[in-house]
């Protein structure tokens, strides 16, 4: 009885897309299948070998940079999107245009591939189809202020592919601390003031009748200049559809309402001792406020 012989493909057909593994299969089949159609012509044909992928197998990455929650995550789809998604969503200071794989190979050489996800996004033209493999890190960098003119920061927290809520800080002295607040991603400043329907959200918990709405300042750390920027804005004439006084909030925003209140925060920034080196120091100075006697 003729036998055809094991070809070792269990380490020879791995990380191999499953149509170059059906050739791969028959082409170290063949010799063995020469010799037993020379004994017997009528039993053996030609060998020819079909896969079919019934499941894909999963695969744990490290996903780092400028998402929500970074770590190692296990997946079941070995996709980008899957492992953005699983991590948290993308950051507001993150550049979708420029997600790195890195990927070691067996013979221990680094490799790095780029996925750009924000043009798809952009034009609506079909997700990259990269394949994440066992082990790989991928990076979502951070957006350059020099490389933002053509990129719609607006657009992306939108998207799927953001962290879907914010944090947003809110100081309203005549009618208490109301303290941070978790708005959706992608809201408004009115869609945070009287809360978002379409996105589910519930606002700030701001007392409108009560809260001086005449006099309310956004400030945002700005990383390109290393310092908070103030922006007064009139939540009145936001309400009443205004777009200049109703920018898209970022994470970590901080909204006071009150003009007396606003001086003494912006006097309290302009005079801090030590300069904000990062939107850390920024969070600690007001988590700072919080927890201090700034309101006695």
């Amino acid at each position: 009885m003729s036998e055809v012989r094991s070809v070792g493909l269990a380490n020879a057909l791995q990380g191999l897309p499953y149509q170059v593994a059906e050739v791969e299969i028959n082409q170290r089949i063949a010799p063995d299948y020469q010799t037993l159609r020379a004994e017997n012509p009528q039993r053996f044909g030609v060998p020819d070998v079909t896969l079919t992928l019934t499941a894909q197998r999963g695969v744990e990455v490290i996903m780092l940079g400028e998402i929500e929650r970074p770590g190692l995550y296990p997946l079941d789809v070995p996709r980008v999107t899957a492992a953005l998604l699983a991590a948290g969503g993308a950051r507001s200071t993150a550049d979708l245009r420029e997600i790195r794989i890195q990927r070691r190979l067996p013979n221990n050489r680094l490799i790095e591939k780029t996925v750009d996800l924000y043009t798809p996004v952009r034009d609506g033209s079909p997700l990259p189809e990269e394949r994440l493999e066992d082990g790989d890190v991928v990076i979502i960098s951070r957006l350059d202020p020099a490389q933002s003119q053509d990129y719609d920061v607006n657009l992306v927290t939108r998207s799927t592919f953001a962290q879907p809520d914010i944090l947003v800080r809110v100081f309203n002295y005549p009618g208490g601390v109301v303290g941070g607040r978790r708005v959706p991603n992608g809201s408004t400043f009115v869609d945070a003031l009287v809360g978002d329907a379409v996105r589910g959200g519930d606002g700030l918990g701001l007392p409108l009748n009560q809260a001086n709405l005449g006099s309310v300042a956004l400030i945002r750390f700005d990383p390109e200049q290393g310092k908070p920027v103030v922006t007064k804005l009139d939540a009145k004439d936001a309400i009443y559809g205004d777009p200049t006084q109703n920018p898209p909030l970022r994470d970590n925003d901080v909204i006071v309402v009150g003009r007396n209140f606003i001086n003494r925060i912006t006097f309290a920034i302009d005079t801090v001792t030590r300069p904000f080196q990062d939107i850390l120091s920024f969070i600690l100075f007001f988590d700072g406020i919080f927890t201090g006697d700034f309101f006695d």
